[in-house]
């Protein structure tokens, strides 16, 4: 399973773990994701998104529509085929 924001493209990145002793040993950042069903009205589906909760925000703010639409302009997204 990919820990790869659907929408934003947000994934692990890599730095170190730094002791007291300034001892480095390398870890991984990851991205807080949740899975999440959403419901777009204009089009009447369910959609399931694995999205980080920076994106989750973010459509709380726009709404899912406006957001996925934002993003398929700019060619980051492209809305499920019937």
């Amino acid at each position: 399973m990919s820990k790869i924001c659907d929408l934003t493209g947000k994934r692990p990145m890599v730095g170190n773990n730094v002791s007291h002793s300034k001892r480095k040993t390398k870890r991984r950042f990851l991205p807080n994701l949740q899975t999440k069903r959403f419901f777009i009205p204009e089009t009447g589906e369910w959609i399931t998104l694995k999205i980080a909760t920076s994106a989750l925000r973010t459509i709380d703010k726009k709404g899912i529509y406006n957001y996925l639409k934002e993003l398929e302009s700019k060619g980051e997204f492209q809305f499920p085929k019937k």
